[in-house]
């Protein structure tokens, strides 16, 4: 056989020495491959040997130093940072693909965006004052909403320094105000600084309040369509008009008006500032809450507002000396009452309302000041000693709008409304009504009643004082307040009558027709209770209680407009000016002298309910009727009060301040207006002979009526029941007719507005009246029920006029009276004082034979 080659002997791999360092590296050399039976390449040369040499050192070298480095080969210095970008990317990338997905999975649930929109805004009522200054916001948010415009400037860079740095800058979000308030979520930490504006913003329009991935993403997306529909001042507007600032005020003008007692348009920086760090934590930080805390708080926002230049130096220094702020925790102020029945009243006249509205009031906030602090004083100087807690007092014009309302002591303590919504007897402040029912039966204030002990039934009534004066004048009787008189008048003209007259005058409250209403044992309110009186002040007319003059929309559009132009007249001439005639000597010499005003006429009458309970004291001027209440909550008894003297001294304190800057003119019917002429003289008895002594025929014995004549008169009185004592001593005397030129044009009164209808007899008693004669006599029905006209057009007829010009029918004729009017003589005029003279009961006297014999 031919051989294969050199040889046959298997060739085995040859490792080149090495030094000792490098005795463990096993490295192959390219010759040292064996391929199959190819023929192996040639060794390379000895000349190679310091290359081979070399590249053995360099690796050593790398080799060496990387068990210096760090461990990784092939890393460097450079290593831990490429790592740790590495693994950021990484970490990077699947965090967005993470919060994508969630985005995707939460917008989809969220409504498409063509149907996003604002929601309403919860609409404010502001409540205005006669001179237009603002009582009260009332609505969920407590006040209205202002233009970025009409803000104070420091309010909107106060907010943007302390709660958004960058919103101009920005897209809705906050990148790194976002991140860290994801990783705070996530780890459980609370969310500080997170949000943008917008984000807020978006948060109290869309969502609620909870701390959920969910919500932050949905608040995330709705801030994105914020900043795209809306701009970056519409955004801030709507911000600070719908933030809650605590203690229940939502939007700055809320707020100022809460804690500043003032607009947000006129809060300076310090007032600024501590309304922008209230945000953080509106309820921890409310200077009605902690005042300290806000000040604190103020001062930080005014440190990031130099900061970011808004103020200077000099502006942050002034704005640090400024005293903290002292606001009350509660609304407070009489005022408030007014706003509450403000609320109620508009409610009825135009609903709920579902846009901002300004409702025009008849309120004068001075007057309003001096009823609260009447009432204050009194009770603060007697009212301990004698147990009395709590007052109220109300005051109306001639035409019934309410010029002051206190409802209480104190508006923090109690906001219920004890003028408006409380009803209490009124004890012998409802006599002015049977009075004037006797009237209109055909008594006269010169009419002789005996004041002695009288039973009605198993009742029997009692004088305050439990004494009886005798056969005295009903002018007298009604002065100083019989019991036992009033009573007998009930009887007499009839319990259905003297109710129908209650209520034609103005009482609304339910009535028992029964003896003891004589007393005032029906409970009515304050309020209906002196506009009731107001008809004798005013003349005859009806004052129909309203605390509303008109209401607007932010447009301006005239959504309602009182309108009380044309009042039904409830009570005759004549009537109503003997009844002041009456009721003046109240005040002049009865159980109101405690309310006499200086240089003022006025009239009114005291009530004092069953152990001193309730007192009340109802009076009036020829400007304004007032009618003031005392007692306490729980009815407990107070010190031997009457109306004639807590009641009848608040009453002079506020009457006082409340007639100052008017020229004194008198009541209805004195002077040249309807006055009722002299009464003409009694006839004289006959002198009393032996044979009328024998006959038992003695004066007073048995007497003949005198008629009454002319059509003119008084309608006859219907007879007296069994056991009255009512005596008329003298007939009254025909009326002078009134010419109706003496009204004046200025009320406007439109004789053709209610027109009667068919059959109805014409009323003798008003021109807005209807009697309709039936089996059962005489009936009036003339409790008219309130009646609003709510016009839309902006120019609407019959405007509304302030009670400052109001003059009554008569009032431009008559004198000034003298400036002793109120505590001095009886002026010219005066009905029932019997030409000046005080009538002063006498007992009464047997005729004796020596008198008979004397010719006496």
């Amino acid at each position: 056989m031919v051989a294969r080659g050199k040889s046959d002997k298997r060739v085995e791999p040859s490792f080149e020495a090495s030094h000792d360092e490098d005795q463990d590296e096993f490295r192959l050399e390219a010759d040292d491959r064996i391929v199959g039976h190819r023929k192996a390449s040639k060794r390379a040369p000895k000349s190679d040997a310091k290359v081979d040499t070399a590249r053995r050192q360099k690796r050593g070298a790398a080799k060496s130093g990387s068990r210096r480095g760090s461990g990784s080969a092939g890393g460097g210095l450079f290593a831990p940072l490429r790592r740790l970008i590495y693994w950021c990317v990484v970490l990077g990338i699947w965090s967005a693909i993470g919060i994508g997905g969630l985005v995707l999975y939460y917008g989809a649930q969220m409504p498409a965006a063509s149907s996003w929109s604002i929601p309403d805004r919860p609409p404010n009522m502001k409540i205005t004052a006669i001179d237009g200054s603002v009582i009260a916001n009332r609505g969920a948010t407590g006040g209205e909403a202002l233009a970025l415009e009409e803000m104070s400037p420091y309010l909107p860079q106060a907010v943007i320094s302390i709660e958004d740095r960058r919103f101009y800058s920005h897209f809705g979000i906050d990148p790194l105000g976002l991140a860290r308030a994801f990783v705070n979520n996530l780890t459980g930490q609370p969310i500080q600084g997170g949000s943008t504006i917008t984000q807020q913003l978006a948060k109290n329009l869309f969502l609620s309040p909870d701390r959920t991935f969910e919500r932050k993403i949905q608040e995330v997306l709705l801030s994105f369509w914020l900043e795209h529909k809306f701009t970056k001042d519409q955004i801030l507007a709507m911000y600070l008009n719908r933030v809650f600032f605590g203690s229940g005020a939502y939007g700055v003008e809320a707020a100022s008006r809460r804690y500043f007692n003032k607009s947000a348009r006129d809060v300076n920086l310090g007032e600024a500032a501590t309304l922008a760090g209230l945000l953080k934590a509106p309820s921890r930080l409310s200077p009605a809450r902690d005042p300290k805390a806000a000040e604190e708080r103020a001062q930080v926002v005014l440190g990031t507002m130099r900061e970011e230049g808004y103020i200077t130096d000099s502006d942050f220094n002034k704005a640090m000396a400024q005293p903290p702020s002292n606001a009350k925790s509660y609304w407070s102020g009489p005022q408030h009452y007014a706003a509450d029945m403000v609320v109620d009243e508009v409610k009825s006249l135009i609903g709920e309302p579902k846009v901002d509205v300004t409702v025009e009031t008849t309120i004068d906030l001075k007057l309003e000041e001096a009823a609260d602090k009447s009432l204050n004083d009194i009770l603060k100087k007697e009212g301990g000693k004698l147990n009395a807690s709590q007052a109220a007092l109300v005051s109306v014009d001639a035409t019934g709008a309410i010029r002051a309302v206190v409802g209480g002591r104190d508006y923090v303590q109690s906001q219920f409304n004890r003028a408006f919504k409380a009803k209490r007897q009124p004890g012998s402040a409802f006599k002015p009504f049977v009075y004037a029912s006797a009237l209109e039966a055909g008594y006269g204030p010169d009419t002789i009643v005996n004041d002695a002990p009288v039973k009605i039934g198993n009742w029997t009534p009692e004088n305050y004082e439990k004494e009886y004066k005798g056969p005295v004048p009903l002018s007298y009787a009604l002065t100083h307040s019989l019991n036992t008189v009033a009573a007998q008048l009930v009887m007499a003209v009839g319990p259905e009558k003297v109710v129908s007259m209650a209520h034609r005058l103005g009482v609304d409250s339910d009535i028992q027709p029964n003896a003891s209403i004589a007393l005032g044992t029906s409970e009515v309110s304050l309020v209906e209770l002196t506009s009731s009186y107001a008809a004798f002040m005013n003349g005859g007319y009806k004052a129909t209680p309203h605390i509303v003059k008109r209401i607007t929309d932010p447009d301006g559009k005239v959504l309602y407009e009182a309108d009380y132009s044309n009042p039904p007249r409830v009570l005759s001439e004549p009537i109503a000016a003997t009844m002041n005639g009456m009721m003046s000597g109240v005040i002049r010499e009865g159980t109101g002298r405690a309310a006499r005003l200086d240089g003022w006429q006025a009239a009114g009458k005291s009530g004092t309910t069953q152990n001193s309970r309730d007192a009340l004291f109802v009076g009036f001027t020829s400007i304004l009727t007032t009618g003031v209440w005392f007692g306490n909550d729980d009815g407990s008894y107070m010190k031997r009060v009457t109306g004639g003297t807590l009641p009848a001294k608040a009453w002079k304190e506020y009457m006082t301040v409340a007639m100052k800057g008017y020229t004194p003119t008198p009541l209805f019917g004195f002077g040249n207006g309807a006055q009722l002429p002299p009464a003409t003289d009694q006839p004289q008895s006959p002198s009393t002979s032996i044979g009328d002594i024998i006959s038992g025929i003695l004066p007073g014995a048995s007497q003949e009526q005198p008629e009454y004549s002319g059509s003119d008169s008084f309608p006859p009185a219907p007879p007296a029941p069994a056991g009255s004592d009512i005596v008329r001593s003298r007939p009254l005397p025909p009326v002078q007719p009134q010419a109706e030129a003496a009204l004046p044009p200025a009320r406007n009164f439109d004789r053709s507005a209610s027109p009667q209808p068919p059959g109805a007899i014409p009323c003798a008693y008003g021109d807005n009246a209807i009697c309709n004669n039936g089996n059962g006599g005489t009936v009036y029905d003339n409790r008219q029920q309130r009646q609003y006209r709510g016009n839309t057009d902006a120019e609407q007829a019959g405007g509304y006029r302030d009670y400052r010009q109001y003059k009554g029918p008569y009032d431009s004729q008559a004198p000034l009276p003298p400036g002793s009017v109120g505590g001095g003589p009886v002026p010219p005029g005066d009905v029932g004082a019997d030409g000046g003279h005080v009538y002063q009961p006498q007992q009464a006297r047997r005729t004796t034979l020596l008198d008979v014999i004397m010719g006496q």
